[in-house]
């Protein structure tokens, strides 16, 4: 299968390795990521305006070139999906944007929504399958405790991302099951680590974390992942009382998959 793939800005800055080590696991898997030629930044933010078209444009532009390809958009930084997947549903839902937009950029042909945008969490579970990338797992992390850290963006709105259940989520408990480990419930897993305030109001942010850090460790946890950038740079940089070891879920699958033998390539 191969997937229109829009990596964004911070994994071709301070989050290389994530956007490394999920391309090179994904094609252990047999899957092809393909990047958009001349991607531009999504925003990071999703305009809350119902008039800003400008700032969606960029994201419009990723949808569109998937649609041309033929391929479903695949996305792996929290923040990214989240934008491009509600701008999407913004041109399947939004006349008044869809002509506007469409009017401003000049493509070919209307882009109407078409493509399909998905989570590489959500490539796993639904092309790789968890059951099959179980038994392509070499190193699994075999009585490692992991809290599995979903934050807002990938949840919210529920009804436009219809990523997994909004208060209950099993997606990357799943995943943290099929590489091995052993994944631990905590109350605070799908509360915002306070990423956006951060340089506002660090405090506030401080007490998020703390919050959810305590919330894993009192649970048991030995190591926490995430898939956004944001909430690995928070929940890393802004812990106070209570500290843990934070990873992007990528490195744990890349390490599983026995790919660390091949880091000088």
């Amino acid at each position: 299968m191969t997937y229109s793939y829009y990596p964004g800005c911070t994994l071709k800055t301070k989050a290389k390795e994530l956007d490394r080590q999920g391309r090179l696991s994904a094609a252990a898997l047999g899957v092809e990521l393909e990047e958009i030629e001349n991607w531009q930044c999504c925003g990071a933010v999703y305009p809350q305006a119902s008039d800003e078209i400008a700032t969606k444009l960029s994201a419009i532009r990723a949808l569109d070139a998937a649609k041309q390809k033929g391929q479903p958009l695949l996305t792996l930084c929290s923040a990214c999906h989240h934008v491009i997947k509600r701008v999407n549903h913004d041109m399947l839902t939004d006349e008044d944007l869809r002509l506007k937009a469409n009017n401003y950029l000049q493509l070919e042909e209307p882009y109407l929504g078409e493509a399909q945008v998905v989570h590489y969490l959500e490539m796993l579970r639904d092309q790789v399958g968890f059951d099959a990338l179980k038994k392509a797992v070499k190193n699994p992390f075999k009585g490692v405790k992991i809290a599995a850290y979903y934050g807002c963006l990938l949840l919210r709105p529920s009804g436009v991302m219809a990523f997994d259940d909004p208060e209950n989520p099993t997606i990357i408990e799943d995943f943290i099951r099929a590489i091995g480990a052993t994944p631990v419930p905590y109350s605070q897993r799908n509360e915002c680590c306070g990423g956006y305030i951060t340089l506002e109001d660090r405090p506030a942010a401080q007490k998020r974390v703390d919050a959810i850090v305590k919330s894993a460790m009192d649970a048991g946890a030995e190591v926490i992942i995430t898939a956004c950038p944001l909430c690995m740079y928070n929940l890393s940089a802004n812990a106070t009382a209570h500290k843990l070891p934070v990873k992007y879920f990528t490195e744990l699958l890349y390490e599983a998959l026995g790919l660390e033998k091949k880091e000088g390539e």
